[in-house]
């Protein structure tokens, strides 16, 4: 690795850092409806939607009727966004789109209710404004503001003694779109802005060229095009900034364009570059800092965001090594001084503003980030750079994660490290003072075990039914992996892709939405049981004899529970795929 290469994310953590630590605290008075400098400038836009909606916000309820609050939620949103896509040639500013098929617009309403923004077209070419807008844009802050609820849910449950409930579902969601999306939507759509103005990519209106689209041309006045069938290319122009910013911040990644981050309208510059990464785990890191105010033991933020973090680097280091070295086969073809030429590394599928080290480390950043927004192609990448984002997923995504799904589960992978140490030293396992008992652990496997299922039997279903086999454009270990890569980012929530794949299919487009739903919703139910069952218990106090939850030792085990837990299980699939064909790739040196 380059100094460059080293020195690019070691800067990007510390940042990360220095921002995270004073937003956690933020988010921790949000959720607790504190009466701050902060809060008070949107607090009349709070009590008017509480207003609108009938929301009380004294009143709490039990996790059950959290959680039912919180189905019925999403589920509307689904079928609102369906509706949209459906009879978006009659909604305004559409520029003459046609209506979604009706699997592809299930396929989407599910990915953006769910927070996975999976998306099987090509945004710019098939959705006018009122859809990118009204439908994609605003899911990407409900759904986040879903998972993010679901985390003060749980941490409620640790922090509570004998308690009946665990929040108020449709408070919180209120209270983190108001007070923490949207005003940090605003300053990243800002920052964002500053870096495209010379471009002027956002717009809410569109040149007339081909139905809306924005004709390029040279320094001499001629059309730009690459395609033989047309004299001019057409860039699409509309609200970018709106969408981008929230897209990053929400961990949903739905790019307004079908490039998504690696368009230069939508990711411009290395400094773009840099503001979108930090956009995507800022959420995430944050979380930690937040859990830690709530449970009143900064000990236990710490400690979770220092495990995540030492993952983050570990994986980084990988990615961008590997995509740094490039192809063996393509380095071997290449003597004496042209050999430098090839020092740059694997550039396929990438940008050369962003080069291979900052490409594989956004790759890493979006994956680790549950987001799904790509500044390459990550089909193009190695296949030891391509198994670092994959196996990121594969983890549960609770490497940070998506906004309170990676903490929350990063959190159920903590109970099971407890409860393994407490079988092992004879005692009763306990979390944060809580006793861990049968139901939390039918729960935790409950949430832990679906997706790698869900995973597993959609890459098996797929490679075995004429269907499935249909999508693949790269027969041998890369189309098993393209597969594989598929259903580990729809059941994670991810949303990024190898996208040699063609999965705009009904088959895809029905078993990705199945992967994304069931993904997203049974550990969330799961994790509210959780929370309901700790916040009736006692809180037992510190003891020496009990196994402390923060330092060294605990990130150990915590981090061998994750791998353990999570990597084991697809090890025989990733034979399959990335590992064997890294195998063939250096067979030919």
């Amino acid at each position: 690795m380059t100094l460059e290469a080293w020195l690019q994310p070691l800067a990007y953590l510390a940042a990360l850092t220095l921002i995270a630590r004073p937003l956690g605290r933020w988010i921790a008075d949000v959720l607790a409806g504190a009466d701050t400098l902060l809060t008070r400038p949107l607090r009349p836009l709070e009590r008017a939607l509480m207003w609108v909606c009938g929301v009380d916000p004294r009143a709490e309820s039990g996790w059950l009727r959290y959680a039912q609050s919180l189905l019925l939620f999403n589920l509307a949103g689904a079928l609102f966004l369906y509706g949209v896509l459906r009879l978006q040639p009659w909604l305004p500013l559409s520029f003459g789109r046609a209506s979604v098929a009706p699997d592809l617009a299930f396929n989407t309403a599910i990915s953006f209710a769910t927070n996975t923004s999976w998306q099987a077209y090509a945004g710019e070419q098939v959705l006018g404004h009122a859809a990118q807008m009204l439908g994609l844009t605003s899911q990407c802050f409900l759904s986040c503001a879903t998972g993010i609820a679901t985390l003060a849910a749980l941490t409620r449950g640790f922090s509570r003694h004998t308690a009946s409930s665990v929040g108020n579902f449709w408070v919180d969601v209120i209270r983190i779109t108001v007070h923490v999306l949207l005003p940090l939507a605003v300053v990243v759509s800002v920052l964002l802005v500053g870096e495209w103005h010379t471009l002027e990519p956002t717009t809410w209106t569109q040149p007339a060229v081909d139905a809306g689209g924005h004709a390029i041309t040279d320094a001499a006045g001629r059309g730009i095009s690459e395609s033989k069938t047309s004299d001019v290319q057409t860039v699409w122009l509309g609200p970018v900034a709106s969408q981008t910013a929230i897209e990053l911040i929400s961990g949903d990644g739905g790019g307004f364009y079908n490039a998504n981050s690696s368009h230069p309208w939508a990711n411009p510059t290395a400094l773009s570059n840099f503001i979108s990464m930090l956009a995507i785990l800022l959420l995430p890191c944050a979380l930690c800092f937040t859990f830690g105010h709530m449970v009143a033991d900064m000990r236990q933020g710490w400690t979770l965001y220092a495990a995540m973090a030492l993952v983050l680097v570990a994986m980084a280091v990988v990615a961008i090594s590997a995509e740094q070295s490039g192809n063996p086969a393509l380095q071997s073809l290449v003597a004496g001084s042209q050999h430098d030429a090839v020092q740059v590394g694997n550039l396929e599928g990438k940008e050369t503003r962003f080069g291979a080290g900052g490409s594989a480390l956004f790759a890493t950043v979006t994956t680790a980030g549950g987001d799904g927004a790509v500044n390459s192609m990550h089909d193009s990448y190695t296949p030891l750079g391509g198994l670092v984002p994959m196996l990121l997923m594969q983890l549960g995504e609770v490497i940070f994660g998506g906004p309170g799904s990676g903490l929350y589960g990063m959190l159920l992978y903590a109970i099971t490290a407890v409860f393994v140490a407490g079988l092992m030293i004879g005692r009763a396992p306990e979390y944060l003072g809580k006793k861990i008992e049968a139901f939390e652990m039918k729960m935790v496997s409950l949430a832990i075990l679906v997706p790698p299922c869900l995973v597993l039997a959609g890459t098996a279903v797929a490679v075995l039914t004429d269907a499935g086999r249909a999508g693949i454009a790269n027969p041998g270990p890369h189309g098993f992996s393209e597969i594989l890569y598929a259903y580990s980012s729809t059941a994670n929530n991810n949303g990024s892709a190898f996208a040699g794949l063609s999965v705009n299919t009904p088959f895809y487009n029905l078993t990705t939405a199945l992967a994304m739903w069931f993904g997203r919703f049974v550990p969330i139910v799961a994790v509210l049981a959780i929370a309901g069952s700790l916040a009736a218990k006692k809180r037992r106090e510190d003891n020496a004899g009990a196994l402390p939850t923060h330092g060294g030792l605990f990130i150990a085990l915590l981090l061998g529970t994750v791998f353990l837990f999570g990597a084991l299980t697809y090890v025989p699939a990733l034979a399959l795929g990335p590992v064997i064909e890294h195998i063939q790739m250096t067979a030919h040196r």
